[in-house]
C-alpha cells in the first residue's frame, strides 16, 4: 500500500505474499473491477467472453490456498496473519472480486470439514467455483439467528427446505438473488431449513453440486455497487442429494453457524479496510495533483485535516480487524468482536470514501475517476452480510 507503514515485523514470507498480492490487485482487479462496474447489464459481467474469468484464473495462479495447507507449516496465528494482509489487499483492489474469491470457498471448506474422500475430490478440487447459498427472498438479516435454538416457524415459513426421503434429501425452494456467485457457481454450501420426517427441526449445511437435475439460476443481480459481484437466484425443484451431502446437521447448526458468521464478518473487516485504504490512497494522491489558489490542494488546511481523519479512522479499522482474525484463530471464534470489526471497517469505508469524493470535488462525481465507484462499493457492504444495525443487535445481546 502506498501509505507510510509502520509494520516493522512483517517476515520475508509475509512481505512476499502481500507484494505479491498488491501487483494483482493493482494489476489486474483494479482495472477489471472498473471494467465490469461500467457494463450496462450485469448478464454481460459473466458473459463467456468476459474479463471476469481471466481475473479468477490469475486469482487460482496466485496459490493462496496453500496457505492454509498444514502441510506448509504455518501456525494459526500465521495463517490469520497472512490472511488479513491478502484480504486487506484484495479488498483494496476490488471489494467486489474480493468478496467473489471468499465466497468461492464455503463448498471446500464444507468438503474438507466432512473428512471424506470423495466428497474432498468432487467439491474441493482447484478451480471449482462455488458460492454460500444462505440468505432467502422472506429472510434477509433475521436469517442470522435462524437456528435450533429458535422456532422456526416464528421467524417466518422458510423458502427453501431439504426433506428426508430414505437416504437421501430431496431440497425444494428458493434463495435469494443476493446470493454471491449465485448464477455462475458450480457447487454451493447451502443452508435451509430440515424436515427430518416430523416437521422442521432447524436448518443444516448441505453441498450440493448445481448441475443437478431440478436446479436452475435467476437473472444476475443489476444493483449499485460491487457490480463485478455477481449476485443471484438459485432454485431447487425437487433436487435430490445423497444423504452424506449433510455436513452440518440441525444439532451442530449453532456452533458452526456461529464460527461461519464469525470468518464471514471478520473477513469483510478484513477487505474494507483495504476498501478505505484504497480510498485514502486515491485522496491524498489526488490533493498533491490538484492545484486551486496557487497551490496543491494538498496545502491547504481544511483539506489536510480531511486527510488526516480518514488516515486514522482506516488505521483504527485495521487495528481492530487484525486484532479479531488473531484472536478468532488463535482462542476460537468470538462473533460479537467480529460483527465489530465488520460494522467498523465497512462504516469507515464508506465514510473515508465519501471524505475523498469531496476533496475531488466536481471529478469525483465523475466516472472518470474510480472514486465515485469504490463509494457505492463500500456503501453496499453496510447491507450485505448483514446489515449493520441488526448486526450490534445480535452482538450486543452477547455482552
Amino acid at each position: 500500500m502506498s501509505s507510510i507503514e509502520i509494520e516493522s515485523n512483517l517476515s520475508p514470507e509475509e512481505a512476499e505474499i502481500r507484494n505479491t498480492v498488491h501487483k494483482f490487485a493493482e494489476e489486474v482487479m483494479r482495472p477489471a473491477g472498473i471494467a465490469l462496474d461500467a457494463l450496462a447489464n450485469p448478464e454481460d459481467v459473466v458473459a463467456k467472453d468476459s474479463i471476469l474469468w481471466n481475473v479468477f484464473e490469475k486469482h487460482r495462479e496466485l496459490g493462496l490456498d496453500a496457505i492454509a495447507d498444514p502441510a506448509n507449516g504455518f501456525t494459526p496465528a500465521q495463517q490469520a496473519r497472512m490472511a488479513s494482509l491478502i484480504a486487506e489487499e484484495l479488498g483494496w483492489g476490488d471489494s467486489g472480486l474480493a468478496i467473489s474469491f471468499g465466497v468461492n470457498g464455503f463448498p471446500r471448506n464444507l468438503a474438507l470439514l466432512s473428512g471424506k474422500p470423495h466428497l474432498i475430490e468432487r467439491y474441493a478440487r482447484p478451480g471449482m467455483l462455488g458460492c454460500w447459498a444462505i440468505t432467502e427472498p422472506g429472510h434477509g438479516s433475521d436469517q442470522i439467528v435462524y437456528t435450533t435454538d429458535h422456532d422456526v416457524e416464528t421467524l417466518g415459513k422458510p423458502n427453501c427446505i431439504a426433506r428426508k426421503d430414505g437416504d437421501s434429501w430431496v431440497v425444494t425452494g428458493q434463495k435469494a438473488a443476493w446470493v454471491s456467485n449465485g448464477t455462475i457457481a458450480e457447487a454451493a454450501a447451502l443452508f435451509c431449513a430440515v424436515d427430518e420426517g416430523e416437521g422442521i427441526t432447524g436448518v443444516g449445511g448441505f453441498l450440493v453440486d448445481l448441475s443437478e437435475k431440478g436446479v436452475s439460476r435467476g437473472k444476475a443481480l443489476d444493483k449499485i455497487g460491487q457490480r463485478a459481484l455477481n449476485q443471484g437466484e438459485i432454485f431447487f425443484d425437487a433436487v435430490r442429494l445423497p444423504g452424506d451431502h449433510l455436513i452440518v446437521p440441525p444439532a451442530m447448526y449453532a456452533i458452526f453457524g456461529d464460527a461461519g458468521l464469525t470468518q464471514a464478518n471478520s473477513g469483510m473487516g478484513s477487505v474494507f479496510v483495504g476498501c478505505a485504504q484504497s480510498a485514502l490512497d486515491l485522496a491524498v494522491s489526488y490533493a498533491k495533483e490538484r492545484v486551486q489558489g496557487g497551490v496543491a490542494i494538498f496545502e491547504h488546511q481544511s483539506v489536510k485535516a480531511r486527510l488526516f481523519e480518514m488516515f486514522r479512522r482506516v488505521e483504527a479499522a485495521r487495528a481492530l480487524s487484525r486484532r479479531v482474525v488473531l484472536s478468532n484463530a488463535t482462542n476460537g471464534p468470538k462473533l460479537q468482536y467480529a460483527i465489530a470489526s465488520k460494522v467498523t471497517s465497512t462504516q469507515t469505508a464508506f465514510d473515508v470514501a465519501s471524505s475523498a469524493v469531496q476533496i475531488f470535488g466536481g471529478n469525483g462525481l465523475s466516472r472518470e475517476y474510480p472514486i465515485e465507484k469504490i463509494m457505492r462499493d463500500a456503501r453496499a457492504s453496510m447491507i450485505e452480510d448483514g446489515c449493520n444495525d441488526v448486526l450490534g443487535l445480535m452482538a450486543a445481546a452477547r455482552l
